[in-house]
């Protein structure tokens, strides 16, 4: 296996893991400063909805953060590749879960104001959740059939 793109990968996630930390953090300051930026109208709605908005931003940055955590668990097995273990199988199960959650969450915001984006963001964060629903079936197969294949041996 190619360990430099192994680490620099978990490098990658690493340091997405960790601005992740500080972005949820910073979510209440964040939603005030952009709400100065924006036209009078649009400020009034962020404005209204900013206890509600920073709810909802920091729920979706929590679980962003829970699946980058389930992320640099698996690579840590491919780092050692052992990566058909059922460990990653529950991760994928609830990084699929947290999918899930993110695009019910996102969804609220229709109760605050709609953007294109969020229906991007709730449609991307749907497919994500059944990839890794899939993914979690595939890998379940592979681990089966990998003990199944040590036992003969």
């Amino acid at each position: 296996m190619n360990s430099k793109i192994v680490t620099f990968t978990k490098t990658c996630l690493d340091i997405i893991f960790v601005l992740s930390i500080l972005g949820t953090l910073a979510c209440p300051y964040l939603i005030k400063v952009y709400s100065m930026h924006q036209r009078a109208n649009q400020y009034a709605r962020i404005d209204q909805n900013y206890l509600l908005l920073c709810i909802l931003f920091m729920i979706a940055g929590y679980l962003g953060i829970l699946i980058l955590y389930e992320l640099r668990k698996m690579m840590k097995s491919v780092q050692k590749e052992d990566c058909f273990i059922y460990e990653n199988v529950t991760s994928l199960r609830k990084m699929g879960t947290y999918a899930f959650l993110i695009s019910i969450d996102m969804s609220l915001r229709v109760f605050t104001y709609i953007t294109p984006s969020i229906l991007l963001i709730v449609f991307t964060f749907l497919i994500a959740g059944l990839f890794s629903k899939v993914l979690a079936l595939v890998f379940e197969l592979a681990v089966q059939y990998k003990l199944e294949n040590d036992m003969t041996i």
